[in-house]
Order: C-alpha cells, then sequence, then structure tokens
C-alpha cells in the first residue's frame, strides 16, 4: 500500500492529510494556538466534588472546569498526591522515585470524595480535547507516550500490546522491557515495537525518562492551573504513532516544518529521512495532490460512491447516523436484489470504514444498511466491516447486523467531530444572487494592469484568477490572439494568467516577480 502525508502549512494552522494509495482517509488539522490537547499534562485544582456522579471538576485554565471520574483517578492516584504535596512543599524526592515510598492503590469500587477534596492541587493528563459546550475530560493516571513504548509512573507491571500475536515475540519484548525499565515505573509495549531490537527501546525509554524529569523540574514551581509538560505537536504525534517502512513520502510546504520533521524523523528512524520532500510549487499543495476536491466531495450531508449508490450522513447530539441507499445503482445481468443488495452493502463499508476515520466520528455510530435476508450474507457484511476497521487506529467495537438490518460501531472519541461545509455561502454575490457585470470585470482587470505597469513600473506580474476566467483569458485561436497575449503586447510586460480553484467567479489577485501580492 502507498501511504503518503501531504501537509498544508499556513499562518494560522497546519492541515495533515493522509493518503493510501491517493485516497485521503485521515485528515487532522491543528490551530497553532490550540490549548488542550491529548496528552498535555497540567496541575490543576479541585473547584468541585459531585459525589452523585462520583467525580470532581477540576480547574486547568480552561474557560469549562475539566471533568475527572472515579475510575479515572488510578490506582495510585494517593502516590501521586503525595509527589504534588512533597514537590510543591520543597521536599524534593528524587525525580526516579528511588527513595519515594507509594501509597496503597485506592479502591476500585470507592467515592470520590474519599480521595479528592475542593481545592486540592492535583496532577492530570488530558484524555479528550473539549468538545461542544464540555470541557476537558482528564484523568490522573499519568502515561508519557513514546514511539514504541509508553511509561507509565508509579507501576512496576509490563505489558504488551494485544496487536502483536506471536507468542515468542511476546515474551521476547516482555523480557527486553524487564531489563531495561527503571524501577517504580511500568512500561506498555507499543505494536511499532514488534522486531526492534534492545537498543532502540532502550533508547525511547531514556527519552521519556528525560521528558518526566523535565515534569518533575517544573512541578517544584508550579502553581495551578498550569500546563506542565506539552505532548508533541499533531504532526510529530501521527509521525510518531503512524510512521512504518511502508511510507513513501512526507509532502510539507513549510520550510521550517520540512526541517523540524526531518529532524524529528532522523531522530526516530534515521533510514526514512529522505521520503520528506519540501513542496515549491505554485499551485496549492492540496490542490496539487488533488485533496481538496476529495475534501468536497468526501464531507457533507451526502456522500456518493463509484456505483451509483450513496450515504446519507446525519450528526446529532447523542449519535451520528448513516443510512445507505443503492440509488441508480441497476442490476446486471441475472443477479438478483439480494445479491445487489449484499454488492451495495460491501462497497458501503469500505467507504464507511474511510468516513469514520476522515471525519474522526466518535461515540455511537448506527448504520442502516440495505436489508439482507441471508444469515450468511449478513454474515459477509459484518466481517467485511470488521476486515475494514481493521486500518482504524482509535478503539472501537462492532455489534453484527441487528434484525432491522442496523449495524451499531462505538469508535473512542478524543477530539471533536471534524466537520467541513462544502456548500458556501457564494463569496462573490454574498447571498444575494446577483454579482456586477460580468462584462465589466476584464476592463476592471486591464485597468489595474495599466495602472501596475505604467504608474509602478511592475514589469513582471502574475494575475491568479477563477479556472474559468483563466480559460477566457489565455485561450485564442489560429488566427486570434487570447486576451492575455494582447496585454503583453499592449503594456510590453511580461504577465501570466494562472488558475486557483479556490477563488470565486470574480476573485482575482496580482503577485509581483517576489511572489508578493500587489494589492489594488
Amino acid at each position: 500500500m502507498n501511504n503518503e502525508l501531504v501537509i498544508n502549512s499556513t499562518a494560522s494552522e497546519v492541515t495533515i492529510a493522509l493518503l493510501e494509495d491517493k485516497n485521503v482517509v485521515e485528515l487532522n488539522s491543528e490551530k497553532r494556538d490550540q490549548r488542550f490537547s491529548v496528552g498535555d499534562i497540567y496541575l490543576g485544582r479541585v473547584k468541585k466534588l459531585i459525589p452523585g456522579l462520583n467525580a470532581a471538576f477540576v480547574d486547568v485554565g480552561h474557560e469549562k472546569d475539566a471533568f475527572l471520574h472515579y475510575l479515572d483517578l488510578g490506582p495510585q492516584v494517593q502516590s501521586l498526591a503525595k509527589l504534588i504535596r512533597l514537590t510543591t512543599t520543597g521536599k524534593k524526592p528524587d525525580s526516579m522515585l528511588t527513595n519515594f515510598q507509594p501509597e496503597p492503590d485506592i479502591n476500585k469500587g470507592g467515592k470520590i470524595a474519599s480521595v479528592l477534596s475542593v481545592n486540592q492541587w492535583v496532577l492530570v493528563q488530558v484524555a479528550k480535547e473539549p468538545i461542544s459546550s464540555k470541557g476537558p475530560r482528564i484523568t490522573s493516571e499519568i502515561s508519557l507516550a513514546g514511539r514504541y513504548v509508553v511509561m507509565v509512573p508509579f507501576s512496576d507491571t509490563v505489558s504488551i500490546s494485544q496487536k502483536i500475536k506471536s507468542a515468542e515475540e511476546r515474551q521476547r519484548l516482555k523480557r527486553l522491557a524487564m531489563s531495561i525499565k527503571p524501577k517504580g515505573f511500568g512500561l506498555i509495549v507499543r505494536t511499532v515495537a514488534d522486531g526492534k531490537k534492545v537498543a532502540e527501546l532502550d533508547r525511547d525509554i531514556q527519552e521519556l525518562v528525560s521528558k518526566w524529569k523535565s515534569c518533575f523540574e517544573q512541578l517544584e514551581t508550579a502553581k495551578p492551573p498550569q500546563r506542565i509538560l506539552g505532548e508533541l505537536n499533531r504532526t510529530s504525534t501521527i509521525l510518531r504513532d503512524l510512521l512504518n517502512p511502508n511510507f513513501n513520502n512526507i509532502h510539507v510546504n513549510d520550510a521550517t516544518l520540512y526541517e523540524e520533521i526531518k529532524n524529528y524523523i532522523s531522530g526516530i528512524a534515521p533510514e526514512q529521512t529522505e521520503i520528506v520532500k519540501l513542496y515549491k510549487g505554485k499551485v496549492p499543495i492540496f490542490d496539487n495532490f488533488g485533496i481538496d476536491k476529495q475534501i468536497k466531495l468526501s464531507f457533507g450531508k451526502t456522500v456518493t460512491m463509484p456505483s451509483g449508490a450513496y450515504l446519507i450522513v446525519e450528526h446529532t447530539e447523542a449519535l451520528h447516523v448513516i443510512d445507505v441507499n443503492s440509488g441508480g445503482r441497476v442490476k446486471t445481468g441475472d443477479a438478483t436484489q439480494e445479491a445487489n443488495a449484499l454488492q451495495v452493502n460491501l462497497d458501503a463499508a469500505t467507504e464507511i470504514a474511510r468516513q469514520l476515520r476522515l471525519r474522526d466520528m466518535g461515540g455511537i455510530i448506527v448504520i442502516d444498511f440495505i436489508d439482507l435476508h441471508s444469515t450468511q450474507n449478513r454474515k459477509l457484511l459484518y466481517d467485511k466491516m470488521k476486515s475494514e476497521m481493521k486500518k482504524d487506529r482509535a478503539k472501537h467495537t462492532i455489534l453484527p447486523p441487528s434484525k432491522f438490518g442496523l449495524v451499531q460501531i462505538t469508535r473512542q472519541r478524543v477530539r471533536p467531530v471534524t466537520n467541513i461545509t462544502t456548500a458556501e455561502k457564494c463569496p462573490a454575490c454574498d447571498g444575494t444572487g446577483e454579482i456586477k457585470a460580468s462584462i465589466l470585470l476584464v476592463d476592471e482587470i486591464e485597468n489595474n494592469l495599466r495602472y501596475f505597469v505604467q504608474e509602478q513600473n511592475e514589469k513582471i506580474l502574475s494575475l491568479i484568477v477563477h479556472p474559468y476566467l483563466e480559460a477566457f483569458l489565455n485561450k485564442g485561436g489560429f488566427f486570434k490572439k487570447s486576451v492575455a497575449d494582447l496585454w503583453r503586447k499592449k503594456f510590453k510586460a511580461k504577465i501570466s494568467v494562472t488558475a486557483n480553484n479556490n477563488y470565486h467567479i470574480m476573485e482575482y489577485h496580482f503577485f509581483n516577480k517576489s511572489e508578493e501580492e500587489i494589492k489594488i
């Protein structure tokens, strides 16, 4: 499979598209000023205890207090509370917990009031970003994620990813991890560690130890609410979790980000640094790789499939609903209605699995497939859905089709669902339905050209317009010159006309030879 990352960096955000065989399957967007990312560690203050929910609300600096349930405290929360108390009062225990005496584990069926009190300082980690009107969901079971392992303070256990199936490999990794793990810390060995040598695992652990020490130093002088340790940015997190030998290319359009990614990859996978490529094309990077078009086709209420079938996607507060429709798909040959319904459903299963990843839909998803009467066909559909969802990194559970033909999925939700509006108010008319006379537009552009060339002495100009207008300006005939050719001759200047799919029909911009926009 051909795997590629295409990264579009702008002044306000970084958007990352994951392509599998040229198809966009994941889309991640990160605002440059974004806070409260999954994995960030905060020193917070308990604001309120809610005994009825067996939970607490914690101030971590968000406009809405973060939610901490008793089950998310972790068994060693008392040890963590003791560490905070000693550290913030200047008693400075050793950062590697060598002389630290841990407290007993809390009771799994206990009450929040027996563990926490109002105004108590707590060290917490973001488990879910703020979604809708809710604040962040947090946990006090701190973990530090590396490429090959996850390190857990106040634990001595080593566990291996369930996705590593070989019993021999699981034993080998457990033996290696037990031999190199720091005392007082547990390890979770990740799937990508399969087949890795002890030196690679040890290097990963040492980086996590360094992170923990940095967190510990910050804690000495911190006052809540304060971020103690930030997770990697979204780009680095995706590279850490996804990068494997099957990755072919990483394209990025920002020179600074290009260097950061190259340096990061040289640290985790030096043999793959050459796959990072700086995009220098004049066409926007997402247009060049056909990503913008795929996004516009894939988002919105209706999603069409090559067979003619289509999906209707609805979002509610409680769940997401997907309806499968056969559309204009007609019977082929002697195929029965059941066979056609099965084929549409199998095609839809592939597209639905992609949609869940692309939109990052989480929570409860209910899919209304076309009714199948055969038990065998329903099993084929269920197996197909499970097979397609194996590519999904988010934790999920799929139930077999019910008697009504509904398939229910629960999928881990840690971020708000990606929602891109594909139908927009016309920017040319601002929704009025009327624009200035198009016959005057070319005259307006020509007048601006005359001013730039004759008054500002700009002899090299680039004009960017909508594709329809670009075709009109550049198209000539056998004996007739194009409008652009006439302008070059008339103004004795080097003038290029190119298209941008993101412009509306009446929009145009001028750029000088340094590719800086000339304001009109």
